[in-house]
């Protein structure tokens, strides 16, 4: 897995502060590349971290950018990593037959 870009934000709230990472991540599939996201939320109290919430989706697409706008999505509504795959379920098993797409066979 190798992270092809993260977007960051924070947010403070009651003396915490919250990072968030938005990660667009790429990974082998049949010897293609395929696009997921992950989503880490990590939690600071006196900037020493108390709690660390992560959660991705390995393989969503092969299209570089239907997965890129998912994580500009996300990162603009700031979606929890415990809420990743109530909010992108249903798009992820439609963009699975991406994976079906003619031009995605496997390299000899």
């Amino acid at each position: 897995m190798k992270v092809v870009e993260n977007l960051i934000k924070s947010v403070n709230c009651d003396n915490i502060s919250y990072t968030y990472s938005y990660r667009l991540i790429r990974d082998s599939y049949k010897s293609n590349d395929a696009y997921g996201i992950e989503i880490e939320r990590a939690d600071y109290k006196n900037d020493i971290i108390v709690n660390i919430d992560r959660d991705r989706v390995k393989l969503i697409s092969p299209n570089l950018e239907k997965v890129r706008g998912l994580v500009v999505m996300l990162y603009e509504n700031q979606v929890s990593p415990i809420h990743l795959i109530d909010i992108i379920g249903e798009k992820v098993d439609e963009w699975v037959a991406d994976f079906e797409n003619s031009s995605y066979t496997i390299k000899n």
